[in-house]
């Protein structure tokens, strides 16, 4: 998988770059309010697609209200604050892994026909829809915790081996084997072609 980004993903539009705003917020903080407006929506999607719709409105708030707490935190050498947004929402969610594993299993009785369209590619279309369906969404529950987090970064947010290591206080070297064993108790949970998704990538 390629980690090119759209126009606009790094630096989005508005004034100045997430570092910018977010340097600007500690003497203004009601400029931290740029920063929800440009990320929110797709953490809160990542939410969803992990915990379901109930639970991704709480998980998505409070996000954003550690990252405003903690926004003096923020490393002003990284232009884009999605890596770090996404470390405190995994983080977050860590908190509810049960019915994280919970949700994978209830999808995964869900008949194809009553997929939402929200969650129809990546991950979510494996766990939701198909045949290997059920058999995904019980691997899934069954991974250890580091690397489930760390393979659904890559897979649903889309981000490369670095900004997953930002996002998880990791280095790159252990962001890849976290990968390389999730996708080897994939492959070995599904076998075949299914696994296709999680195939080795060349770029780290």
């Amino acid at each position: 998988m390629a980690h090119d980004r759209p126009p606009g993903r790094e630096a989005p539009a508005g004034p100045g770059s997430d570092a910018e705003v977010i340097a600007r917020s500690r003497r203004e903080p009601d400029a931290f309010a740029e920063i929800f407006h440009r990320h929110f929506a797709e953490i809160h999607r990542y939410a969803a697609r992990r915990l379901g719709a109930d639970a991704a409105d709480d998980i998505a708030a409070e996000t954003f209200l550690v990252a405003f707490r903690k926004r003096g935190r923020f490393d002003p050498g990284h232009r884009s604050a999605r890596p770090w947004l996404y470390g405190i929402a995994t983080r977050l969610i860590g908190l509810h892994r049960r019915g994280e594993g919970r949700r994978y299993r209830a999808l995964a009785r869900t008949p194809a026909e009553h997929v939402q369209d929200g969650h129809e590619d990546r991950v979510a279309a494996r766990v939701t829809a198909g045949d290997a369906g059920a058999d995904l969404a019980d691997a899934l529950a069954r991974l250890p915790r580091g690397e489930r987090d760390v393979l659904l970064l890559v897979a649903l947010a889309d981000l490369s081996y670095e900004e997953v290591g930002r996002a998880l206080g990791l280095k790159t070297g252990t962001v890849a084997s976290r990968l390389h064993r999730a996708r080897r108790r994939l492959r070995d949970a599904l076998g075949d072609t299914r696994t296709a998704l999680f195939a080795e990538e060349a770029t780290a």
